[in-house]
């Protein structure tokens, strides 16, 4: 029989034992005895603050006998920030625009009340202050038919992004996929909440469902991927100074 890929591959091993930072023109990189952390280009990862830096030393220390890319969210961010942001950053803008034109938190359940009730109360304080604080103006629905948003919001969330630093605009655009809501990213950027809160308040629904009926042991893996990953922007944003 023949093998699968995932059969011969291996995770590679740690090849490294002291974890440091160090000040570098332009910012602070992440050495790996000595060695500079080098982006998937082949690039020196420099990174803007101390804070981040430490962030992402702090992975790197943590493994084990292999290096477990997978749990490394902070490393794997800082590459697309450093790397794939730059020449990608109108792009990344629109794609978060784009999610404002059907984000998450103007979608309300009509049914059943408790759900609409808990969802009234924890995203209509969150639309409100974005309506208020940055100029934005939304459309709620009740149900799943798609109901388009103004076209001068889409343009303020745009531009929102493009005022961004890389890897703010990186961190941004990970929280819009993780959250389902630009919003919810633009809220947790701008430290209006916290990046657990801005999970649970994402998965409303989920979470409704787990009450009534239990959740299985691959949605419990799920949850716990993603709240890491929640904590994970949470700090990211915290240490960029946002």
């Amino acid at each position: 029989m023949r093998k699968g890929f995932h059969e011969f591959s291996e995770k590679p091993k740690r090849f490294y034992k002291a974890v440091e930072t160090a000040a570098e023109a332009g910012g602070h990189q992440v050495l790996l005895d000595g060695r500079a952390v080098r982006s998937p280009k082949g690039a020196k990862l420099v990174l803007p603050t101390r804070a981040l830096a430490d962030q992402v030393a702090a992975e790197w220390a943590a493994q084990g006998e292999t290096i477990e890319m997978g749990d490394m969210h902070a490393t794997r961010l800082a590459h697309t920030a450093f790397e794939a942001i730059p020449p990608a950053r109108e792009a990344t803008a629109l794609s978060i625009a784009e999610y404002a034109g059907s984000d998450l938190l103007c979608y309300y359940a009509e049914e059943p009340a408790a759900l609409t009730e808990r969802q009234t109360q924890l995203w209509e304080p969150i639309l409100t202050r974005a309506e208020a604080e940055l100029g934005l103006s939304f459309v709620r629905a009740a149900g799943i038919v798609h109901r388009p948003q103004p076209p001068a919001t889409l343009d303020k969330v745009r531009d929102l992004a493009l005022a961004l630093d890389d890897f703010a605009l990186a961190g941004l655009a990970f929280g819009t996929s993780l959250f389902g809501s630009a919003v919810l990213a633009l809220a947790l950027q701008r430290r209006w909440l916290e990046g657990e809160a801005a999970l649970a308040i994402s998965r409303l629904d989920e979470i409704y469902q787990e009450e009534q009926w239990g959740i299985d042991e691959e949605a419990a893996q799920r949850a716990e991927r993603l709240r890491a990953e929640a904590i994970m922007l949470d700090r990211w944003f915290a240490s960029l100074g946002a």
